[in-house]
């Protein structure tokens, strides 16, 4: 009777080429800078988005040279934020100071995919009215009043006045009133009431709202109640008249 083969013993030789067939290739160094890309595009289109305060216009809440994180998960624009937004159509010049030509429309083309665009002109400011509020200043208190009620606020320095301009104005549905804290050197919805749209910023432009400050780190920490107000949010909603 003939012997069955006997079936032969791995060997280490064999186990380690089995080992070697079994183990994933790793991706190629483009592919990591891929999703890099990608995760990058994402957090800045959909999540945070870090800016810079170049001017003093909202001292003293924020001072010259500030970085901050914006949240872009801010949900309703509400009176007394403080917001950052898109101002090239109404406090910057208007479309035409966005980028032009061939090379122009590459760079926006590329900007967009991570939420950049090379002829934004982006503002922060404290959002004073809503679509709806009536708006004047300042009663014979000299304080601002919105929707008839006389408002205080804090975040501004002592004995500053709310406005130097006197205006009276109704803000449209779907804008906004901006004004600085550091109202005697903030260029303003004040300074644009005479601009097409009389300095109301559409909501759609807003990009978010201030939520962590990360430099200069003797100022690191939370934005918090700072950056919102919330005597304004309470007056009751206007009816545009």
């Amino acid at each position: 009777m003939t012997p069955e083969p006997s079936t032969p013993e791995s060997t280490p030789r064999t186990r380690g080429e089995r080992h070697t067939r079994n183990r994933r290739k790793p991706l190629p160094v483009w592919v990591h800078i891929l999703l890099a890309l990608v995760l990058v595009a994402v957090l800045r289109n959909f999540v945070v988005q870090s800016f810079y305060v170049p001017s003093g216009s909202m001292i003293p809440t924020l001072q010259i040279g500030d970085r901050v994180v914006v949240s872009k998960f801010g949900g309703e624009v509400k009176r007394g934020d403080i917001v950052v937004f898109d101002g090239t159509d109404t406090f910057g010049g208007g479309s035409s100071a966005r980028w032009s030509g061939t090379f122009g429309k590459v760079a926006s083309g590329i900007g967009g995919i991570f939420g950049i665009d090379p002829g934004e002109k982006d503002y922060v400011k404290r959002v004073i009215g809503v679509g709806g509020d009536h708006i004047v200043c300042c009663d014979a208190d000299g304080k601002l009043t919105i929707n008839g009620t006389s408002v205080n606020e804090p975040y501004l320095v002592s004995g500053m006045s709310p406005s130097d301009v006197p205006f009276d104005v109704i803000v449209p549905a779907g804008r906004l009133w901006m004004m600085g804290d550091n109202r005697s050197n903030s260029a303003d919805s004040r300074a644009h009431l005479g601009d097409p749209g009389g300095g109301m910023v559409p909501v759609a432009d807003v990009i978010g709202s201030p939520m962590f400050r990360y430099w200069p780190m003797g100022r690191l920490g939370g934005m918090g109640d700072i950056a919102h107000s919330s005597e304004l949010a309470s007056i009751p909603a206007g009816n545009g008249s």
